[in-house]
């Protein structure tokens, strides 16, 4: 089994992932997150509205995250890293990743297992959180209540950039659990004009809409990183 670490993969990854571990997704098949709606949870309008539900919303998201464990798939990713270096871009705001095994992940939504701010300096600082809870006690050294370090809808996703640019870099891009429906993250898949292989992993690939560029593997998570496992052993 030859070493390939002259081979640059990115790896794109999306709610669909972590599905496997149990962890909803965004938006499942009645629109809701977890019986509520985005726009009551998930954006500054909704915690400018009521903090409180906004907190425990995402309290029970990190309850669930902490009970997970990564699947197949995540494990394979993190196997990767003996053929080629891997950079794992994910869209999801769990750490099954980095439990799996991953070392170079980019969160770019944020991270659940911390908090920061919710005054004007809220990027300066993020706080891990010691277990599942944040309370209306939590503050930062300022004063401010301290919010899930989440990116929610109608914010600038800060690591965009980076990114873009690491996604350039790469020889080869895996998608993976992404329906590529939530923007500006899903039109990073085009900054990668220079990989030679593009693989889109997903249940339903053939109805995604990516470039023809992209080889579809309709598969779940696991499945479909099992394929591209077996590729890498061959070469």
């Amino acid at each position: 089994m030859a070493a390939h670490k002259q081979l640059n993969i990115c790896v794109f990854s999306g709610a669909g992932m972590s599905a496997e571990s149990g962890i909803s997704t965004f938006r499942d098949s009645n629109g809701l997150w977890e019986n509520y709606r985005i726009e009551e949870v998930a954006t500054p309008q909704a915690w400018a509205s009521d903090p409180d539900l906004v907190t425990a919303f995402y309290n029970a998201r990190r309850k669930n995250v902490l009970e997970a464990e990564p699947n197949t798939a995540h494990k394979a990713i993190a196997a990767l890293e003996k053929f080629a270096h891997v950079q794992v871009i994910t869209q999801n705001i769990d750490d099954l990743h980095e439990r799996a095994g991953s070392t170079n992940i980019l969160h770019l939504h944020g991270e659940i297992r911390k908090a920061k701010s919710s005054g004007p300096n809220q990027e300066s600082a993020y706080y891990p959180i010691e277990g599942w809870e944040i309370t209306q006690n939590d503050r930062c050294p300022e004063g401010y209540r301290l919010r899930p370090h989440v990116v929610w809808f109608g914010e600038d996703v800060p690591a965009y950039e980076n990114a873009a640019k690491l996604l350039f870099e790469a020889d080869v891009l895996i998608v993976i659990g992404t329906s590529l429906q939530v923007y500006p993250a899903a039109g990073l898949i085009h900054f990668a004009e220079n990989a030679q292989m593009k693989y889109i992993i997903d249940p339903k690939a053939d109805s995604l809409d990516v470039p023809n560029s992209f080889e579809r593997i309709n598969a779940t998570a696991s499945e479909g990183m099992q394929q591209i496992l077996d590729w890498l052993e061959s070469r």
